[in-house]
């Protein structure tokens, strides 16, 4: 068995804010990867991610940073830094320190991209580049879908404990209440897991109305994880939402998990109550799953049963984004 905080943060790209809590010239501080970051938007408007501390006495850019034109001012001695780490300015001086001088980086830039109504880092490590890229999801920038929900959780857990839990099949009748385990097939490819889900659901009318007198509707799920630090489901069928899921490791033993719910702008009262009702059980069940993540331990051979799901498969392709190697008996799998 492994304690949790023994699993190596996996490197990818995380989503650290939502776009729409970043105006032009602001800027915050941010913990993510055991490491303390500065995030700041420039007047142009492109959201940049920088380690924090100033190399000229160590003050912490997140805190009192101001933007100016493209780049972050240091809130100590006015030093400024643009998005790509480097030092462009230091007000009161002839000339620039030689260490600071010239085309170099003098602050680790993160790699940014904002896609989804979010702002990604990519982390890895080693600080390589990235090496694969997420998905655009086109309801998110459809003026016919709007952003309904968002809930963040915070728990003291890890990316692979909490990502297993979909193919966990067994679990949804003793942790949810489900009243059977859910069917469905996962397919694992490159970076992505793809699992797809039925189920059914009351009949509603368009009124909003429990309707007893004909067949109960299908809801389709199609979950998709590209990379440890990106997820989506859509929801189709029965009703039509999108959630985005984003894990992010705050260190190597707590984690943060935002949700973003987008559904369509038109909606009868039928599907609104369908979508009501399905952003509050999907936000219960992973409330349900905390206490347990957050006191189990992690066992590098599970014994498994046929009922399972492909838990063992799941780890198998986990074990990609894991960059430094590990004990062969941390990875293991029955």
């Amino acid at each position: 068995m492994t304690d949790q905080s023994s699993l190596p943060i996996p490197f990818g790209w995380y989503g650290v804010a939502f776009s729409a809590d970043l105006a032009p010239g602001e800027v915050k501080p941010l913990h993510y990867f055991g490491r303390d970051m500065v995030l700041f938007r420039t007047e142009s408007g492109r959201a940049r991610v920088l380690d924090a501390f100033c190399p000229h006495l160590g003050a912490h850019l997140g805190h009192g940073g101001r933007v100016i034109g493209e780049d972050i001012a240091c809130p100590f001695h006015g030093w400024e830094f643009n998005g790509a780490g480097r030092c462009t300015k230091v007000p009161y001086a002839k000339q620039m320190p030689p260490k600071v001088a010239g085309d170099r980086e003098v602050i680790y830039a993160y790699p940014v991209i904002e896609r989804n109504q979010a702002i990604f880092v990519w982390y890895h490590p080693d600080r390589a580049a990235p090496s694969y890229d997420i998905e655009t999801l086109p309801e998110f920038s459809s003026p016919e879908w709007t952003l309904s929900l968002r809930r963040s959780w915070t728990m003291r857990s890890t990316l692979q404990e909490t990502a297993e839990n979909p193919v966990d099949c067994a679990h949804f009748i003793y942790v949810h209440g489900a009243l059977d385990m859910p069917v469905g097939e996962s397919v694992f490819s490159g970076v992505q897991r793809s699992s797809k889900y039925e189920a059914k659901v009351p009949r509603i009318s368009p009124e909003g109305h429990f309707d007893s007198s004909g067949e109960p509707q299908t809801l389709y799920l199609h979950t998709v994880q590209q990379g440890p630090g990106f997820t989506y489901q859509r929801f189709s069928g029965a009703l039509n939402i999108v959630l985005m899921g984003l894990p992010t490791p705050i260190s190597d033993h707590h984690m943060q998990l935002d949700f973003a719910f987008i559904e369509p702008k038109t909606m009868n009262q039928g599907e609104r109550f369908l979508a009501e009702f399905t952003k509050a059980e999907v936000s219960r069940q992973v409330e349900n799953d905390m206490p347990i993540w957050e006191h189990k331990i992690y066992l590098d051979a599970p014994t498994l049963c046929d009922g399972d799901g492909p838990i063992h498969q799941y780890r198998k392709w986990f074990r990609q984004f894991y960059a430094r190697t590990a004990p062969t008996d941390l990875l293991a799998v029955g």
